[in-house]
């Protein structure tokens, strides 16, 4: 299975190169703003390309997931949408989810410590690729200020779950790849620290 991923396109999509695969993954961030109407026509663009699967998830962007969920999830009809939810393709389980550590005032946050304890304990056992929109803790999420942004216990469950694939963004200037053990770790940034677009999008075989 051939898959390539995004991350952090902040509505800027259509200025993008993304290779053909069997599955598109795209781990959230994106919309500018985070309006129906963004995803509107992002849905429009997603419908355009070749891929045979699409998988988004949201990110700290994406205001309409967090705050219309029933109307957002109504205008996704070219991608399969997961939110602490999963879908098997091809025989590979995939597992997506939002949430991140509190990060100012942003969508989807959360206190760090029982509360992302508990979202992260959903993440069932059998996964092969993980799909959240931040990265785990000392895991490609360095900040250009130093600091390691990501999810001790987002870290703890990947250690238990063990996926092939942990796909996330959120951390800009994290983009990379980074094989730990049985998990190789993506982040998937497609723009820089300055929002700017200019990563590439990751291409793997599962």
């Amino acid at each position: 299975m051939r898959i390539v991923v995004i991350s952090d396109t902040h509505f800027m999509h259509d200025r993008i190169a993304i290779p053909d695969a069997d599955v598109l993954v795209h781990c959230g961030d994106c919309l500018g703003h985070g309006t129906l109407e963004e995803l509107e026509e992002l849905d429009r663009f997603l419908g355009a390309l070749p891929h045979t699967h699409k998988i988004l998830i949201a990110g700290n962007h994406d205001w309409c997931f967090e705050r219309d969920p029933e109307a957002a999830r109504r205008l996704v009809r070219n991608a399969i949408y997961l939110e602490d939810d999963g879908v098997e393709l091809n025989g590979t389980k995939f597992y997506g989810s939002p949430w991140q550590p509190w990060f100012f005032d942003w969508a989807f946050n959360l206190e760090r410590g029982e509360p992302l304890s508990k979202v992260w304990a959903k993440i069932p056992e059998d996964t092969e690729v993980l799909i959240t929109h931040g990265p785990p803790h000392g895991v490609l999420d360095r900040t250009i200020q130093g600091e390691v942004a990501g999810c001790e216990q987002l870290l703890k469950r990947v250690e238990v779950v063990k996926p092939k694939l942990h796909l996330f963004g959120h951390i800009h200037e994290g983009y990379g790849m980074v094989q730990n053990g049985e998990t190789l770790f993506v982040n998937a940034s497609t723009c820089d620290v300055r929002y700017a677009p200019v990563n590439e999008p990751i291409v793997l075989t599962l």
